[in-house]
Order: structure tokens, then C-alpha cells, then sequence
């Protein structure tokens, strides 16, 4: 045992990587497939990739926690008379050193794995059993850090805990990419977390700036620190004149385009192309906010698109749930007000289910998908539905799951918003989306057969002001287009336009 039994089992791990290299060659002794040898070698491949991520997941749990046995025993072994800061230092660098990891990225790994190891039991289970990889943790341990005991534990529950009476819907945490999962943690964190958003925003805001940093090449990155509404309306606005500016005889691509109209604004007067976008920004809880923009400072301009969906209640300064910034997530309700009062022009109902928050279903009998339709399959997606792309959902397309020449309807549950190249890979590959919902985005089957499931927003149902009952049911006879009524406990109604619903004529 001890040392003897340590080199034994890396010896046994060696070996096994041996074997799998041989079969990655199609050189192994029994071929994937004697039928086909090349499709099975690929597909034998892919097995590999998927058992590799794994036991990667594992291997780095095993190391946190012997990260975290080493850390403890050297301050055991060093005694008292050794100072702790002194102490935390050699510990890092003796880590570092082992790791190959430089006295920053040593010191990170250390205080990531005491928090997953001592304050986050489900991440350490997961990652143990290859759910999850390292980068997960990584961010579990960031999006609690701000977080009490309780919080914590619940953040994990939400994501990790299958049974959680309000777990995490859709795509698994260990399915999406770690960016992703850092969005929707960062998501649930912003609306459980203790403490006033308005106040962390106001702190926000004051830290506000702008930073230079040189790279290679002769290049360097200029970056804003700014509110997000503010951030997201530029980057959409560049993203608008980007793609407006497209076309047979133009060769930038779109990143070149953004970074060129980007410098033509901020060392000129500005673009010189005016026009109007269009924009939405949404009311739920109950509505869909009509053209938005995020402020007129300078003319001319292309209007900035916005979609921000705010509770009724909030946006009505009942309640201080937080809105949600399509493309960023969770914002103050004070923005979200600024934001519908500043650029309201009319509103579309969009009537929620109040049990889960999430939209109702709509459908039309013609192939056109209306401005309504595409503000609401943003609602119920947020984004492009391939797994792991991040493309904001006003750059998207609208798409047919089943072609409407074959029948299909345009429906919510029938309708897409793949970004442009997932639309493409769409139509010119054996990559197929799979059935949606009405308030489920389609997932990916592969050439190969794999199923993959997409990424689902996280709905939650409203927060109601105190005092005020919490028994409001839409009744079944409701569909969207003809309007809401709200039922209350004592049988009796308030129409959509009742000042509790806040609705606006359509």
C-alpha cells in the first residue's frame, strides 16, 4: 500500500491510455466494426472523447482533494510558530511547482478546491463521477463565493440536485459548455442572492470606465465597463450597422465590420447611415413591450434593439424582482423601468404561465412569422438553440422545424431561431433539430445519432407584493391572442387591461 499502491494504479492508468491510443490508430486488436471499419473507428472515436471527458472530471477531483490533504497536513507538519500568510505561500508554491502552474493560477486552483472540497458536496459528487468537468466547478465555486451556507446550497441544488423541487430545467449543467453554465448560474445567483440589486448595480455604476490593454501584432483591446443596457444596446447597434453594410461586393466579415463602424463612432461624428432597426423590449409577467431604444444621444443613428422581460409586479415598483436583459440576464428593476418608459410604444400580450413563469403558446395558420411571434420565440429561447452557442437572439433566424412545405405549421412549438451559421449547418449537413415546445427550444440530433439537448430558460414564477394574493390562475378558455383574464381564488375576474395586469391595447 501507500507509495507502492499510488504507482501501481498511475502504472494501470498508463497502460490503459496505452490501449486507448492503439484503438485511436485502428490498431487495436478487435476493430470497431468489421463492416465498416472507417465509420466504426470514427464512431469508436467519439466513445473515447466522451469516456476521456469523464475520467478528466474525475482525475481532477482527485486532484482538489489532494490539494486540499497536502494544504492541511503542511500547515500541521510546519507548526504554529510559522506564519500563516507564510505559510498559505509555501503551500502554493509547492503546488505550483508540482503542477507546473504559476503563483496566480496555483493560488486559484487552491482556493477553488477548498470551496468545492469544504462548501460544495454536489459539485465535488459530480465532478467525482464525471458529470461535470473542472471548468463547472470552477464557476460553481466563483457564483457562490458571494453567497451564505444556505445559498450555496441552494444554487447547487438548483443545478446538481435531479430531486430539487425547483431544479434547473433542460439541458443538463454537465451538457453545456462552462460559459454557458456561468450565464444561468450567474442568472439564479442575481435573483436568490441576498442584498438589494439596486444597490450592487448602483456600486456597479459608480466603478464604471473604460481600459487599454496593448497585445501583439501592433494590435491592442479597448473595453467599456458600462450598465448592461447600455453595453448591449451598442453591441446590438453594431451589430445592426454590421450586418446592414453586408453584401455581395463587401469582404469584412461581421467581427470586421463591428470593429470598424466601432472605431468610425468613437474617432468620427459617428455612422452617417440612419434608419430604424426596429427593437423590442418586453413586459412579462404578463406582456411584450413594443420599439424600444436605449437612449437617443446623438444624431444620426440606428435604433439599439432591446428585449427585457419585467415581472408586472415590478415593473409596476410593487415588487423589486429583478428584470431579464436578453443577451445578459438579470438586471435592476429600475433600469427595466427606464428602459419601458424611455422607449415604450406600444405593447403585445404575452401571457405567462404563472406557475413557472414561462410563455404560453401562440400559433398562425400562414407561413409569415410575425413581429409578435419572433419576440416571443426570443422570450421562450434567449438565444440560438444550438448546444453551446451564445448568439444573441436578435441576430437570429426564424426556421421552420418541419419545413412548412411538408406540412409544418407556424406555431411556437414548430419554430427555431438557429443563429446564421447553425442555420446553415442546419440545411447543408445531416445535423437536424429535434421537436420543440411551446416553451421548450429544439434540441440537435448529430450525423452520427446522438442526441443532444438544448439550453432552457430558466423560468421561475413571479414574486407577488405583500399582502396581495397569490391565487391569480389563467383560466383555460384563455388563448394569447384574445386576451388574459386572471383568475382570483373567489371565482372572480379582472380583464387584461385591469391595473394589476398592466396591460396596454395591442
Amino acid at each position: 500500500m501507500g507509495m507502492a499502491a499510488v504507482a501501481r494504479a498511475f502504472g494501470e492508468i498508463k497502460a490503459a491510455l496505452a490501449v486507448l491510443s492503439a484503438e485511436v490508430d485502428g490498431a487495436g486488436a478487435v476493430p470497431f466494426s468489421v463492416a465498416d471499419p472507417l465509420a466504426g473507428l470514427a464512431d469508436g472515436c467519439l466513445e473515447i472523447l466522451a469516456g476521456s471527458r469523464e475520467v478528466e472530471a474525475g482525475i481532477a477531483g482527485l486532484k482538489a482533494r489532494a490539494a486540499v490533504t497536502y494544504s492541511d497536513t503542511a500547515h500541521v507538519v510546519a507548526g504554529p510558530d510559522v506564519p500563516v500568510r507564510a505559510q498559505e505561500m509555501a503551500v502554493a508554491a509547492e503546488i505550483g511547482c508540482v503542477l507546473a502552474l504559476g503563483p496566480r493560477a496555483a493560488s486559484s486552483f487552491l482556493v477553488t478546491s477548498h470551496a468545492v472540497t469544504a462548501t460544495l458536496p454536489r459539485t465535488l459528487e459530480a465532478l467525482q463521477a464525471g458529470a461535470i468537468s473542472w471548468s463547472h466547478a470552477v464557476v460553481m465555486a466563483d457564483e457562490t463565493a458571494c453567497l451564505d451556507g444556505a445559498g450555496a446550497a441552494a444554487l447547487e441544488a438548483h443545478f446538481l440536485d435531479p430531486d430539487a423541487p425547483d431544479r434547473a430545467r433542460g439541458c443538463p449543467v454537465g451538457g453545456l459548455p462552462a460559459h454557458r453554465f456561468k450565464a444561468k448560474a450567474r442568472t439564479w445567483r442575481e435573483r436568490h442572492q441576498a442584498g438589494s440589486i439596486e444597490k450592487r448595480h448602483a456600486k456597479g455604476v459608480a466603478e464604471r470606465r473604460v481600459e487599454f490593454r496593448p497585445d501583439q501584432d501592433g494590435m491592442a483591446w479597448l473595453s467599456a465597463y458600462l450598465p448592461a443596457d447600455q453595453a448591449l444596446a451598442g453591441w446590438n447597434r453594431l451589430t445592426a450597422a454590421a450586418r446592414g453594410m453586408q453584401g455581395p461586393d463587401e469582404p469584412r466579415s461581421m467581427p470586421q465590420l463591428r470593429a470598424d463602424t466601432f472605431t468610425d463612432a468613437i474617432l468620427t461624428s459617428g455612422t452617417t447611415n440612419d434608419g430604424d432597426t426596429g427593437g423590442d423590449v418586453s413586459s412579462s409577467g404578463s406582456f411584450t413591450e413594443g420599439e424600444g431604444a436605449a437612449g437617443d444621444r446623438a444624431e444620426p443613428r440606428i435604433r439599439a434593439q432591446v428585449l427585457v422581460t419585467v415581472p408586472v409586479f415590478s415593473l409596476m415598483g410593487l415588487t423589486d424582482e429583478p428584470a431579464v436583459l436578453d443577451g445578459y440576464g438579470p438586471i435592476p428593476p429600475s433600469m427595466a423601468r427606464a428602459l419601458v418608459a424611455g422607449g415604450a410604444g406600444s405593447f403585445y400580450r404575452v401571457l405567462v404561465d404563472p406557475r413557472d413563469g414561462a410563455p404560453l403558446e401562440i400559433g398562425r395558420t400562414s407561413y409569415r412569422v410575425t413581429k409578435a411571434m419572433r419576440a416571443w420565440l426570443r422570450l421562450r429561447d434567449g438565444k440560438c438553440p444550438f448546444p453551446g452557442c451564445s448568439n444573441n437572439s436578435l441576430d437570429n433566424d426564424a426556421d421552420h422545424i418541419l419545413a412548412w412545405a411538408n406540412g409544418g405549421p407556424t406555431g411556437i412549438s414548430n419554430l427555431g431561431q438557429p443563429c446564421p451559421k447553425h442555420h446553415k449547418l442546419r440545411h447543408t449537413t445531416a445535423w437536424k433539430p429535434t421537436p420543440a415546445t411551446k416553451n421548450e427550444p429544439p434540441g440537435w440530433t448529430s450525423p452520427t445519432g446522438r442526441h443532444y439537448q438544448s439550453e432552457h430558460q430558466d423560468w421561475e414564477p413571479a414574486q407577488w407584493p405583500p399582502g396581495w394574493p397569490s391565487g391569480f390562475l389563467p383560466e383555460a378558455r384563455n388563448k394569447p391572442e384574445n386576451g388574459a383574464f386572471w383568475k382570483m381564488p373567489s371565482s372572480s375576474t379582472l380583464p387584461c387591461d385591469a391595473p394589476m395586469c398592466g396591460a396596454r391595447p395591442g
